[in-house]
C-alpha cells in the first residue's frame, strides 16, 4: 500500500480536527461577544461546529461523487461513538446517564436512524430527503432550546460537554477582538477544506489499492478518525469527574451526524444506497438500543467491555 495515501488520510484527519476546533473556538468567542447565552451557544454554534470534521469530509465526498464514503462516514461514526467512545469510557469508570437522555434524546436518536433506513428503501437518499432531514434538524434544535428553557437549565449534559471542547481552545488562545474571532473561523474553514480533500482522496486510493468498497473505508478509517475528538473529550471529562456528560455528548453527536451531515450532503447531491449499507444501519441501531440500559441510571463497566468487544468484532467482519 502506498505510504503516501496513508499519510494523506492521517494528515487530513488531523487537519479536520484542528479546523473543527478552530471553528468552535472562534464561534463561541464571537457569540459571547454578541452576548448570546451559553445555552444557545452550546446548542447551535458548538453543537454544529463539533460536527464540522464529518461534514467537511462528507461534502467533499459528495462533490467528488464518492457517495458510498458519505454513508460509511456517517453510519460508521455513529457506531464508533457508541462502541468505541462510550465503550472505552465506560471501561474506565461507570458512566452516569440522565433520565431526560433516556426518555427523550436516545429515542430521538433511534427515531432519526429509523427515518434514514426508511428513506433508503427506494435505493437513494434523495435531495428531497436531504431537505426533510435539514428541516428536522431545525425542528430538533428549536425543540431542544425550548425544552432547556422550559426546565430553566442553563447547561444540560450535552451542552457542558460541547462547551468543554470549545473552552479548551479559548483557554489556550486569548481571543479578544471580533477580527480575531472571525479570523479563527475563516482559518478553520480553510483548514477543514484542505483536511477534507486529503482525507477523501487518501481514503479512496486506499480502497482502490486494497480492493475494498468506499463504504468499508468510510467506516473503518474516516469514521473512526473523525470520532477521536469525542473520545478525547470523554476521557477529559472522566478525568475531571464529569462522567455524566459523556453519554449526552455522544447522543447529541449522533443526532447531528444524521440530520446535519447526511441532510446537507444529500440535499446537494442524491446519495445512492447500496445493499451492503442496510446491515450497517441495523448494527448502528442495535448499538443505540444498548444505551437503554441507562434506565438503571448508569452504564456499568461490563457493558463498556461488551460494547468495545462488539465494536472490534464489527470492524473485523468488515475487513474479512
Amino acid at each position: 500500500m502506498d505510504v503516501l495515501h496513508i499519510g494523506s488520510v492521517l494528515a487530513g484527519l488531523i487537519l479536520l480536527c484542528i479546523g473543527g476546533y478552530a471553528i468552535v473556538s472562534g464561534g463561541v468567542s464571537l457569540a459571547k461577544k454578541l452576548r448570546i447565552s451559553s445555552m444557545i451557544i452550546g446548542l447551535t454554534v458548538v453543537a454544529y461546529g463539533t460536527s464540522t470534521p464529518e461534514l467537511a469530509a462528507s461534502l467533499l465526498a459528495a462533490f467528488n461523487s464518492h457517495t458510498e464514503l458519505i454513508l460509511g462516514n456517517i453510519v460508521g461514526s455513529n457506531i464508533s461513538n457508541v462502541g468505541m467512545v462510550i465503550g472505552i469510557s465506560a471501561i474506565f469508570t461507570p458512566l452516569l446517564i440522565s433520565k431526560i437522555t433516556v426518555s427523550r434524546w436516545i429515542p430521538i436518536m433511534i427515531g432519526v436512524s429509523l427515518l434514514v433506513v426508511a428513506m433508503s428503501y427506494d435505493g437513494e437518499i434523495s435531495q428531497v430527503d436531504g431537505v426533510i432531514l435539514i428541516a428536522a434538524l431545525i425542528g430538533f434544535t428549536a425543540y431542544t432550546i425550548k425544552t432547556v428553557k422550559k426546565q430553566k437549565i442553563q447547561q444540560n449534559e450535552t451542552i457542558e460537554n460541547e462547551a468543554l471542547e470549545g473552552e479548551y481552545f479559548l483557554s489556550r488562545y486569548k481571543i479578544e477582538t471580533y477580527p480575531q474571532s472571525i479570523g479563527l473561523i475563516v482559518a478553520g474553514v480553510i483548514v477543514l477544506f484542505i483536511g477534507g480533500h486529503l482525507t477523501v482522496d487518501g481514503a479512496v486510493n486506499i480502497a482502490e489499492t486494497l480492493g475494498l468498497s468506499q463504504l468499508v473505508i468510510g467506516v473503518v478509517i474516516v469514521a473512526i478518525g473523525t470520532s477521536l475528538p469525542e473520545l478525547i473529550t470523554s476521557i477529559i471529562a472522566i478525568a475531571k469527574k464529569q462522567t455524566d456528560i459523556g453519554v449526552g455528548n455522544i447522543v447529541g453527536s449522533n443526532i447531528y451526524n444524521i440530520l446535519l451531515i447526511l441532510g446537507v450532503s444529500s440535499a446537494i447531491v442524491g446519495i445512492p444506497v447500496v445493499p451492503d449499507v442496510f446491515s450497517n444501519y441495523y448494527i448502528m441501531i442495535a448499538f443505540s438500543l444498548v444505551l437503554f440500559i441507562g434506565f438503571r441510571k448508569y452504564i456499568p463497566r461490563v457493558v463498556g467491555v461488551g460494547l468495545a468487544i462488539a465494536f472490534v468484532v464489527y470492524l473485523a467482519s468488515l475487513l474479512v
